[in-house]
Order: structure tokens, then sequence, then C-alpha cells
């Protein structure tokens, strides 16, 4: 993938963060994601790429929203495939709570799992963990890993778990390990990337989220030298069916890394909406704003943060919507 195309995705992901931040707070979700799709889309269409959505938001009957197969981009080579999420988060937006990220990932064609928009079991770490925590391991041996790679103490480590009440066990076995909790909402793709990378104050993710949203973080991890394993989470019959139409033939097979996101020759990139353990969100001031992104790349694990002020009258009109 050319190396400049990483900047373009940066311009897409802040397109649809400063839309959807416009909302914040407002207790209109559908209205923030839409207005973060409109963006994200215009934008994509003066990139210089030939991409098709593997990872999105929904069917091609379910427009706006940037459906699965649907192309983006102006057309031309390279040909490649995109997960994106132009709100990960809408509950967190529209409540102005933290870690609502606009965030897209690009490989070549084939990179991804095609993950179906059902429920998967995640387990995320940084680098120093890598190889040595697994799934299906109990929570107080993967914590005693991680203390022990980090040179902490568990009492010092801090696990990121969404509060569902299919979490009381895990949260159980965390708190009588005694490391320290950080309960979210919604959103777990900024804390997932966070414990990854070095001074973001979360050690470990755990438990169960979206599929789509953990090719997303598993993406970002292959960036920063991390691990996700994970196994999809079916809820009835019908999510089996999904999977086996992606090609997933075995629902309780173990997914790791390689399965996830298969190629280094990936990008990633996250825009901030509302604050969070990743990036800031997006701040307006007069006719202008400021937003806090990061970029990373797998192929030479370089990571930038982007700090940019945006004249908005000078930006396409699809901003202000």
């Amino acid at each position: 993938m050319i190396r400049e195309l990483a900047m373009e995705f940066a311009r897409v992901t802040e397109a649809a963060a400063i839309a959807s931040a416009r909302w914040m707070g407002r207790g209109e979700k559908e209205k923030a994601d839409d207005a973060a799709v409109v963006a994200m889309r215009s934008v994509f269409s003066t990139v210089q790429i030939d991409g098709t959505v593997v990872i999105g938001e929904g069917e091609m009957d379910e427009a706006p929203m940037l459906y699965i197969g649907e192309r983006v981009g102006a057309g031309v080579d390279p040909k490649v495939d995109i997960a994106v999420d132009p709100v990960e988060g809408t509950n967190n937006v529209s409540r102005g709570l933290n870690n609502a990220i606009a965030v897209v990932a690009v490989t070549d064609t084939g990179g991804f799992l095609h993950a179906p928009d059902m429920y998967m079991d995640k387990i995320a770490v940084g680098p120093k963990a890598k190889g040595k925590i697994h799934l299906d391991a109990p929570v107080i041996s993967n914590l005693k890993v991680v203390a022990e790679v980090n040179d902490k103490d568990i009492e010092d480590l801090t696990v990121v778990i969404l509060n569902r009440p299919r979490h009381e066990k895990i949260i159980k076995e965390v708190r009588a390990a005694g490391a320290r909790i950080k309960l979210i909402q919604d959103g777990d793709v900024a804390p997932a990337v966070a414990a990854a990378m070095a001074g973001t104050g979360v050690d470990m993710l755990l438990g169960i989220g979206g599929a789509p949203e953990g090719v997303l973080a598993a993406a970002a991890l292959k960036c920063l030298g991390g691990e996700m394993q994970a196994r999809l989470w079916p809820e009835d019959d019908e999510d089996i069916k999904r999977a086996q139409k992606l090609g997933i033939g075995d629902i309780n097979r173990l997914l790791t890394m390689d399965d996830l996101v298969k190629t280094d020759d990936v990008v990633f990139a996250a825009t901030g909406i509302t604050d969070g353990d990743l990036v800031q969100g997006v701040r307006f001031f007069g006719n202008g704003a400021r937003t806090h992104t990061v970029v990373m790349r797998a192929v030479t694990g370089t990571v930038r943060f982007i700090d940019a002020i945006h004249k908005l009258d000078k930006k396409p009109f699809t901003y202000r919507r």
C-alpha cells in the first residue's frame, strides 16, 4: 500500500469526527452516526484507491450506512479492503461520554477476517504480553502474566470491561485477583488499542463485544505489536448462519491475530469524537475545530498523532451537516 495514503485516511476520520461531534450530548445517536457517514463517504470519494468495505455498519439496503460491499474511493489502484466505523460508540456521543471515535482500517484485498455483525469474546494486551496470554486461560493467569511482563503488581493493573450483565463472572474474578477495573458503557475499540500503548493507563481489555469492532481493534494491535485473541459468540442460529455465509466454518475456533488481520500491510486511523484513552475529542471554536488523530502502519510500526486545526468555512459542506 502506498505510504502517503495513511494521511488520506486520517482526513477521512477527521471529517467523520467533526460531523458527528456536533451532535455530542444531544441524545440523537442516529443523527450523530448519519452525519459521520455522510462526511466519511464524501471524503473517501477523493482518496486515490479502489476500496471495498468488508467491515461496515450493515447491508446494502440499510443505506445511508457504509454498507458491506460498498465501493469507496476514486476507483483507481491500489485495490484495498476497508474496515470502518464512522462512530464507534454512538451512545457515547449522544450522552457526551468518553471514548467515541471515528475509525478506519485499510489493508490488501483479503487481508481482514470478514466478521459478521454479532458478538465476539476478546482479550487484548500490549506487546510485552504477546504470546503469553490465552483467551481460555483463567483470568488470574492472564493477569499474572500481564503484571509480570510489565513489572507491575496485579493491584496496579487496569482492565477495561464493558458494563454488561454477561460480564458479572469476569468482573468478580478480576476484583478477586486485586486488579483495578474500568467499566465502560460502549465502544471497546479505543480501550483495546490503548492496552497496547504505553502511558494510556490501560493494561488489558476483556469480555464480549462486537465482532466487527474486534477486527478494527486487531488492525491497530497489529500495527502496535500487541495481541488479541478472540472467538465468535453467537446468540442464535441466525448468527451461526451469518458467520457461515461469510466463510467462517468453525464458529468455535480460536481466532488469532493472523486470523483477524492476515497481513502486515495495514493502516489504522482513528480520530476522537469525545475525549478518551486513545485520543482527545473534537474542540470547536468560532468557525473552526481542532481534532486529535492517531495513524499507524504495521509495515513500519510507525505511530503518528496528528493535532489538526480545521477552518470549517473552507471544508466541504458535509462537515456542517
